[in-house]
């Protein structure tokens, strides 16, 4: 599996990588395929084991219920825990550490979960494992100003997602298979076989195209430990968001304008198959265009990563943010399933690349050495940003408005996003 990546890294398709460029780039490979089953079949197999009328299990309208405050859950305890770990993992030779042991929880976690039986246990470890999951992206993120150049840093963010996005196709069409063909399989689990094929598959692909990045990660920006750790963490973690908020408004006013448009990102993600399931269109063409929109994704983040050579990260991010305001609107047109085709193939074209060159943009503006702590904060904005996105969607809803309407009503978080990132262009650096 190495060697097949590191043929591609040679290919005249990417810009050669370095080693710790591509180990880095190959952890993006891993843990997008958790994201994948995470996003699609993980709700089904929940359901699948809660909805009924045996003793223990509940009606379908519980589990959508139960479900969304399980994520809610990881969402809010990300968001705390994020700033803590990652000033604890700023310290000289610890972020290895942490990333390693938060890979570990989540690899065993989604192991665990493929022999679940009861749907209690399936959502407590699928917690655990979603907060390990989030958590090791806070330190993986924060390793890019160790791996790489300021100047390459664009570059290397996209070709992270593109490798993602194409990568995790690849266990995610084997643990599909073995859903389609689960109800036909003969085993121990009967027609729960294909959940525990599903998790192994992904959990043995999300480890084995880390291992590169645990053994060649070298951390070279740290601060030095001092005394009553955890004590300091806090202290420190206050002072930092007390100096963006006054003085790095550069910083501030980035984050405003990512908490913004990243919003409507995530919220049009995660809306896909609601989007289709209230249009009345087929499921099995929904998921064929949503694993097409991973294949157009991987080609929009290597266009943008070849576009990274000649402009600037700002203006880039601008025309992915124009990119998803027309996807929204375009949202109101909504009726056929070759309609919802053409916004998933808007989705793909922007949506790996708004994420990669944010995620290098913040690594410029920060100050390298405590890239994990600013991480964390930046996780906040990220993972904080689905509540707003979601109570438009739902307000509209309840309002009695369809969710083309819902969808549309994001622009105006591209809009400020767009005006925001402007304001923040314009403020100066640190080092100014």
């Amino acid at each position: 599996m190495k060697n097949l990546f590191r043929a591609l890294n040679e290919s005249k398709i990417f810009n050669k990588l370095t080693e710790q460029e591509f180990s880095w780039v190959l952890y993006d490979v891993g843990n997008s395929a958790f994201t994948m089953i995470a996003c699609s079949l993980i709700p089904i197999w929940f359901k699948s084991l809660a909805i009924g009328t045996a003793p223990g299990q509940i009606t379908s309208d519980q589990a959508t219920a139960y479900y969304s405050l399980a994520i809610a859950l990881v969402t809010i305890v990300v968001a705390l825990i994020g700033p803590i770990c990652g000033v604890l993992a700023d310290h000289k030779d610890t972020k290895k550490i942490f990333f390693t042991t938060a890979v570990a929880l989540g690899v065993v976690g989604c192991v665990i979960n493929g022999f679940a039986t009861n749907w209690v246990l399936f959502i407590v470890i699928y917690v655990i494992t979603k907060i390990a999951y989030s958590a090791s992206l806070t330190f993986y993120d924060s390793m890019l100003n160790d791996v790489t150049t300021e100047e390459r840093m664009d570059e290397v963010s996209s070709y992270g997602y593109a490798w993602g996005y194409i990568g995790s196709c690849i266990p995610f069409l084997l643990a599909l298979i073995a859903y389609v063909l689960g109800p036909d399989m003969v085993g121990v689990l009967g027609d729960m076989s294909s959940k525990l094929i599903g998790c192994l598959i992904t959990a043995v692909w999300w480890l084995a195209v880390t291992i590169p990045l645990m053994k060649n990660y070298q951390q070279k920006y740290y601060v030095e430990k001092e005394g009553n750790t955890i004590g300091k963490a806090f202290g420190k973690i206050f002072r930092t968001m007390k100096n963006i908020a006054l003085k790095d408004r550069k910083v501030l006013f980035f984050l405003i304008a990512f908490f913004l448009y990243i919003d409507g990102v995530g919220t049009i993600i995660d809306n896909c198959i609601n989007i289709g399931t209230d249009l009345n269109l087929n499921t099995v063409g929904q998921v064929i265009f949503l694993l097409a929109t991973q294949v157009v994704a991987f080609g929009g983040s290597l266009v943008f990563a070849k576009l990274s050579r000649k402009y600037d990260t700002v203006t880039l991010i601008l025309v992915c943010i124009v990119g998803y305001f027309c996807v929204s609107l375009y949202a109101l047109t909504l009726k056929t399933l070759v309609h919802f085709g053409i916004l998933a193939f808007g989705v793909g074209c922007f949506q790996g690349s708004i994420q990669s060159l944010s995620r290098s943009y913040y690594s410029k503006i920060i100050p390298a050495e405590n890239s994990g702590e600013y991480f964390g904060i930046y996780d906040i904005f990220a993972k904080g940003a689905s509540f707003l996105g979601s109570a438009v969607i739902a307000a509209v809803k309840l309002a009695g408005g369809t969710i083309n309407m819902a969808v549309a009503c994001l622009a105006v978080f591209f809009a400020l996003g767009f005006v925001f990132l402007k304001i923040a262009d314009k403020q100066p650096a640190r080092s100014e």
